[in-house]
């Protein structure tokens, strides 16, 4: 898989295909984080290759679904669970991130995982994404935005009302 540009959650349902022996075969869900509905259904058929015995040739899809977030206003706390395979071996990881959509953190994790790890986007299987109260959060750079009364000062910001277009002075940018 490709994680190019941001991804978006998908609910695939699919199930093994009806035969005599099992006239109504059991449903399968999964929540799969893909750019587009195509990645989405080739993800699910490759978990599902690994959980169960059928493959997309003995198997159909029932539904492919985007799911779209609830509250994408509110800045939310993440976690997620994840194991990606290494130059070394196979690895299981809990990460922290800050955003508003669940599509946008998990990008953010694979954009960080490939940044800190040089994991590929192909490497990474997704175990569970879920919010994060602020009192649960562990890791410390999610913890320090938390604070109350926290603010982002501006020290140097230059005034352009007082400078001409074309001006012989340096902008003045501490207003102390």
């Amino acid at each position: 898989m490709k994680a190019k540009g941001l991804l978006n959650e998908y609910k695939v349902i699919g199930r093994k295909l009806p035969s005599e022996k099992e006239p109504n075969p059991p449903l399968y869900r999964m929540r799969i984080f893909a750019p587009d509905t195509i990645v989405a259904k080739s993800r699910f058929w490759y978990f599902l290759r690994q959980l169960r015995k059928f493959k997309k040739a003995t198997g159909e899809i029932v539904s492919v679904e985007q799911v779209y977030e609830k509250t994408p206003l509110k800045v939310k706390n993440f976690g997620v669970w994840l194991r990606y395979d290494s130059r070394s071996g196979t690895h299981n990881m809990y990460r922290e991130y800050r955003d508003l959509t669940v599509a946008s953190a998990v990008t953010q994790c694979y954009r960080d995982m490939a940044a800190r790890h040089r994991a590929r986007a192909h490497s990474i299987q997704i175990i569970r994404v879920e919010v994060v109260e602020d009192d649960k959060t562990r890791r410390p750079h999610v913890k320090q935005m938390h604070e109350v009364g926290l603010r982002f000062p501006m020290p140097h910001r230059v005034n352009t009302l007082k400078l001409k277009k074309l001006s012989y002075t340096k902008p003045k940018t501490f207003f102390g």
